[in-house]
This record gives C-alpha cells, structure tokens and sequence, in this order.
C-alpha cells in the first residue's frame, strides 16, 4: 500500500507573509479556505485583475490587493507562496523564484509543484483537525471533513479547556504528568 509521508503542522499565519498569485476563481478558493481557517492571516494578492468576489472576500480579511502582474519582486518577505492563475508559465515561474529563495510554495492543482497542499479542516473551538489525501484526492478530503464535523462534538472545547486546566494542577516531572494526563484521557478512546 502506498503510504502518505507528509508531515503536518499547525502555521502561525498571523506571524506569516502570505502571497496569493491570482485574482480568479482558485485564487479565492485558496484564500477562503486560509481565512476560514486563520482569520487573521497577514495575506498579500497579486494580480492583474481579481474577479469581483474574490475582492470582496479579501476586503472582508483585510487583504492587501496588488492590482499588477507577477513579478519575483513581490516574494521579497515572504514565508509562503500559493500560485494560482490560469497561465501555467506564469505558475511555473513562481514555482522556480519560490525554490531560488527557498520559500515554501504551492502551485494549485499541480501536486509536482507544491512544497505543501491544503487539506481538509476541521475546527470546533480550539480543536483542529487536517486532512490530507496526499494531493491524490481533494473530494476525498472534503468528505473526510464533513464526516469528522459531524462526529466531533461542539463542546469538545470546554472538554479541551477543562484538561488544560486540570494539567496545570498536577504535581511531578514531565514523565508523571504526561502519565497521569494519558491515564485520564484514555477513556476518551475506546478499546484500549
């Protein structure tokens, strides 16, 4: 069986320099899904033109619009690039002045040319879970997503809040606290 080695982390995109190349369909897409999940990202776009709904979704974050074509100048500071326009020379060209800077970047629909993809989440308070098909299967990951929004309970977040705080009252080295928290949690998972 094939196996998936990816290996996910959870981004602090508030402290983060995001470029979207793009102003069309994906290029909303892309910024939907980083504003659903990180509201207060730090997310520039460029384009020539941006279709007008994905102007008004990056107004409605506080998106800085850059109303020109690409150009490698504007990678200077950035941490992540999603490169999504319709011109594959263009994405292609983002690709390589990504890799010259060593900036992690992702061409949509182009698994080849992403350094990372953007699965399926799930948020319910401070509770996250991502879903990846290993850009094999992105319908895959949006019913992996439903299913778990269904499955997870809403108030897993007073649950999460109440281990918090319970950890922050036990007493003894990290070994013992890590054993006592996995001794209450375990109940949590059945069969074990």
């Amino acid at each position: 069986m094939e196996r998936n080695n990816l290996y996910p982390i959870f981004l602090k995109t508030s402290q983060l320099n995001i470029l979207i190349v793009g102003g069309g369909y994906v290029a909303e897409e892309k910024l939907h899904f980083l504003t659903k999940s990180s509201p207060d990202a730090k997310i520039t776009m460029v384009a020539p033109m941006f279709r007008e709904a994905t102007a008004a979704l990056a107004s409605q974050y506080h998106v800085a619009m850059v109303d020109d074509a690409y150009d490698a100048e504007y990678l200077e500071g950035r941490h992540l690039v999603i490169a999504t326009t319709d011109v594959p020379e263009v994405n292609l060209q983002v690709f390589h002045d990504c890799r010259e800077r060593n900036i992690l970047v992702n061409v949509a629909d182009n698994p080849p040319l992403c350094d990372f993809y953007m699965g399926g989440i799930v948020t319910k308070g401070n509770v996250k879970v991502a879903i990846s098909t290993n850009g094999k299967s992105p319908t895959t990951a949006k019913r992996l997503r439903q299913f778990f929004e269904e499955v997870i309970p809403e108030d897993i977040d007073r649950m999460v809040k109440n281990l918090n705080e319970y950890r922050k009252t036990i007493k003894g080295d990290f070994e013992e606290k890590v054993e006592k928290m996995n001794e209450i949690t375990r109940k949590l998972v059945k069969n074990t």
